[in-house]
């Protein structure tokens, strides 16, 4: 799903349920975001940071801002995949781009950028060392 170059696209395919649908039969908006947030776990996870073993050590990295951009809609059945890159912007902050396209047209659904921070134990500010070893190569 991964690319070896850190730099690349990450990406995780989807399948629509019933009940992310809303009352007009498309995806409701919220599950997007869950979608988006799936995509990021797993984007770490493939660069060896489990998102519930950095909570556990004291490492919490947590969203601050979500821009998000809704072109199109899924609807229940739908196959999609959602593609995601990082960078390091700036000390403690991190930026995935994240888009989700419609199989098998590549239709595009949203795009998004979401951006988040590194916070010790105490909530300050601080990228630790484990999490900059996993994302050493990436522009920021």
């Amino acid at each position: 799903m991964v690319s070896d170059n850190k730099k690349s696209v990450f990406e995780v395919e989807f399948k629509v349920r019933d009940y992310e649908c809303d009352m007009a039969h498309v995806v409701n908006n919220a599950a997007y975001l869950n979608y988006l947030e799936h995509a990021r776990h797993e984007l770490l996870e493939s660069l060896g940071l489990k998102f519930g073993e950095l909570a556990r050590d004291g490492i919490n990295l947590v969203v601050t801002r979500i821009e998000a951009d809704f072109r199109n809609s899924l609807v229940s059945g739908d196959c999609f995949v959602v593609r995601t890159s990082l960078v390091r912007n700036g000390r403690i902050r991190l930026q995935f781009n994240q888009s989700i396209h419609r199989k098998p047209d590549d239709r595009l659904m949203l795009t998004a950028v979401v951006t988040g921070a590194a916070l010790n134990a105490r909530g300050r500010p601080e990228m630790p060392d484990v999490v900059v070893k996993a994302l050493d190569g990436l522009s920021g």
